[in-house]
């Protein structure tokens, strides 16, 4: 446990702030999850690498964590400004499936990259079918000032709660133009809390209301399950910062209704003491975009050959507050920074979970890693104390296990084996494409027969199997000093 007291900077005031639990010595935290009408493309999957972070973060430091995860399987639409088709129903019609399957397929592959990526599963999967009745529940205890009826649905008013849009600073006209205008509208920014099933149509997701058949708008299901499961106010709600322009917002209000605050001067007011956004993981061809229907999946660098954790690395190489940039070079650079950090750690018998050692050597660089983490999670900055502390000479194993499974508890690089998935090695580094023609233990062969001609100076067979691999996109690397001996080509 580090005593460093920790700062995170909190979106709703635009400044760091010490983490001060609601409740003594817990810790709550929602975060917004996937929509699951899609496979979640890598910069998605960015925002659950940077919750596990804070979460472990949260568990290092002694904190009783309750983490909890959203899967939105209804009334998330096309366009996140409150308008279009509902996603779900539209990937159902598209594949002629039921909406029931698309949502479980989905859910299964976000679960798989997230098992991948070594995030830890939450407290709880929050699924939002699930609290149908507590939505309709927690609309019943708005105030009715706050609400109105139109033909297409029930709407929030904004109007009536001072400080809508603080969070994204949203308040002038040309902030709140890009939402859809929409018949009966009173305000451009308002809201549907409950979408009415159009007259004549009928959908596969739907329940009877108060305020008849139709299904709960996208924004309500965070502020009931938020509700319902940490209780208002909880300590931290996270997101990808494209939720902090309108999703959240809208949530926002939701709660200061909901609890009767007029305005947000204190930020407890919001629902959460703290509001927490990634910035974006960005690609210069534009395929961080599912519209155009193939974007960068995680499965899709697995198949290149590429560990997952390597994604994880390049992700902790930049703060999570700053924009990041995939490139395949980038993503190479992760994996041999890995690889180097994994060629120093193979072979160490590291306790699980990790003590903090009392070696003097080695407390200046936890220091670092304690001073960096504990400033709004400076992964960066963390990693290269990691580096630091492997590279020191005359410090004793047991007390250089002991730093690096410290560490590991926070960065989740699997260094040391954590019960989610086993240690890594040299051997599951290599870069291996899925559609490669040779199998591991033929190049093993290979390289055999290889080492065998070069140590009897038969330098044209060497050469020629060299050759020979190379055609198969095999890269024999010859004096590698990380000794990985070769790697498959993932062009």
């Amino acid at each position: 446990m580090s005593d460093t007291p920790l700062k995170l900077f909190n979106s709703l005031t635009r400044r760091l702030e010490r983490f001060e639990p609601v409740h003594p010595g817990e810790a709550r935290v929602y975060t917004c999850g996937p929509t699951v009408y899609n496979y979640p493309h890598i910069g998605n999957m960015r925002a659950y690498v940077f919750a596990d972070v804070l979460g472990r973060t949260l568990s290092w430091k002694g904190y009783k964590l309750t983490h909890v995860i959203n899967i939105t399987d209804v009334g998330h639409l096309t366009d996140d400004a409150d308008a279009g088709e509902d996603k779900l129903e539209k990937a159902a019609a598209e594949k002629a499936q039921s909406i029931w399957e698309i949502a479980r397929h989905y859910t299964e592959a976000y679960w798989a990259d997230v098992k991948a990526l070594n995030i830890r599963k939450p407290a709880k999967w929050s699924v939002a079918t699930d609290y149908i009745d507590e939505m309709i529940d927690f609309v019943r205890s708005i105030p009715e000032k706050h609400l109105y009826e139109i033909e297409s649905g029930l709407y929030f008013d904004v109007s009536t709660i001072e400080d809508y849009g603080r969070l994204a600073r949203a308040v002038t006209e040309e902030g709140e133009g890009r939402i859809e205008t929409v018949q009966g509208k009173r305000n451009p920014a308002d809201f549907a809390i409950w979408r009415k099933t159009p007259a004549g149509e009928n959908r596969q997701m739907e329940w009877d209301s108060p305020w008849g058949k139709g299904a709960p708008g996208w924004h309500l299901e965070c502020s009931v399950m938020g509700w319902d499961l940490l209780g208002f106010p909880f300590d931290i709600h996270t997101g990808g910062i494209d939720h902090r322009e309108i999703h959240h917002p809208n949530e926002i209000a939701q709660n200061q209704a909901f609890c009767g605050y007029k305005c947000l001067d204190e930020a407890s007011k919001s629902g959460a003491n703290l509001w927490m956004h990634n910035n974006f993981l960005v690609e210069r061809s534009g395929k961080m975009s599912k519209s155009s229907g193939e974007f960068l999946r995680l499965q899709l660098l697995i198949d290149k050959g590429y560990h997952p954790l390597a994604y994880r690395m390049m992700c902790l190489q930049a703060h999570y507050r700053s924009e990041l940039e995939f490139s395949w070079e980038g993503l190479q650079a992760a994996l041999v920074r890995l690889k180097r950090i994994v060629n120093k750690t193979e072979g160490f018998q590291m306790p699980p979970g990790g003590v903090r050692p009392s070696h003097p050597r080695v407390q200046p660089i936890l220091d670092k890693f304690d001073a960096a983490m504990a400033d709004d999670l400076n992964t960066p900055v963390a990693l290269t104390a990691l580096e630091e502390a492997l590279a020191l000479k005359k410090v004793g194993e047991d007390s250089l296990v002991e730093a690096v499974a410290y560490m590991d508890r926070v960065l989740g690089l699997s260094l040391s084996p954590t019960g989610t998935r086993d240690e890594l090695d040299r051997v599951a580094l290599r870069i291996r494409p899925k559609d490669a023609e040779f199998t591991e233990a033929e190049i093993e062969v290979a390289l055999a027969r290889r080492k065998e001609a070069r140590a009897a100076k038969d330098f044209a067979t060497s050469d020629s199997i060299r050759d020979d691999l190379a055609a198969k996109g095999v890269e024999v690397m010859d004096g590698d000093p990380l000794g990985w001996e070769w790697k498959l080509s993932a062009d």
